[in-house]
């Protein structure tokens, strides 16, 4: 495996728990020369005990904050695109507005800072993307319908980028989890592994130069019934949603 993230300046959004906390570890074990962490409330970020770290307020939906981000980490190498929100709710049933907070944090959020760090990363190349998408791109899972289709426009998002990059040095990974043990899968009783663990097997593909990278067991497996026949993973979904 290549040190590619060795002296890396890298960028977390989401960085104050879950997956995010644990890349900003992961990114400092892996030899990372400075780590941006930012999260909307700064009071939420943790103490990550190591100079290198420098926090930054970053609400993805806001532009003037997006802006200020961009002037004050002109260095950025690696961009980890992982802040998101997740609402519950069908289509037929769901809230209206919490269809669009998704859309808003998922889907616009992530393309604006890929917008606003572009041409930053391009100066910086060679460089990275790493956007954190989800299994659901796929197929759906209906119970968080709002959220499966705000990571498959993401999705798709993420493969234009990575064409539209591939000449200028930037190159463009995607994320796609099945579940992990973080706040967001709160409640479920599925047997799903750490946020720590998951971090690592992440940036490590990343340095394998890995482009679709899958971190973790469940993904894998249902990634793996999409690929035989996308309709084995909907299949998967149709049954979870009504407990058959």
């Amino acid at each position: 495996m290549m040190q590619i993230l060795k002296d890396k300046v890298i960028l977390v959004t989401g960085a104050n728990r879950g997956i995010g906390k644990s890349l900003v570890k992961e990114s400092l074990n892996k030899g990372a020369k400075k780590v941006y962490a930012t999260c909307r409330d700064l009071s939420k970020m943790p103490e990550f005990e190591d100079n290198r770290v420098v926090t930054l307020k970053l609400d993805i939906t806001n532009d003037h904050e997006i802006e200020q981000v961009v002037k004050q980490a002109l260095d950025t190498e690696v961009l980890i695109n992982n802040a998101g929100v997740l609402s519950a709710g069908s289509i037929l049933n769901g809230k209206i507005a919490d269809i669009e907070k998704d859309m808003n944090v998922n889907y616009y959020g992530t393309l604006k800072m890929m917008k606003s760090f572009a041409s930053v990363l391009e100066s910086n190349s060679p460089a990275r993307i790493v956007n954190i998408t989800s299994i659901v791109a796929y197929s759906p899972l209906p119970s968080i319908a709002g959220y499966s289709a705000s990571k498959a426009a993401l999705l798709s998002a993420t493969y234009s980028v990575r064409i539209e990059l591939a000449k200028k040095g930037v190159t463009v990974h995607t994320v796609n989890p099945g579940a992990i043990d973080t706040d967001m899968n709160k409640g479920s009783d599925w047997d799903m592994p750490s946020p720590n663990s998951v971090a690592k097997v992440i940036l490590d593909k990343v340095e394998n130069e890995e482009l679709d990278i899958i971190p973790e067991d469940i993904g894998l497996e249902m990634f793996k019934s999409w690929k035989e026949d996308p309709k084995k993973l909907a299949e998967i979904f149709h049954n979870i949603y009504h407990a058959e």
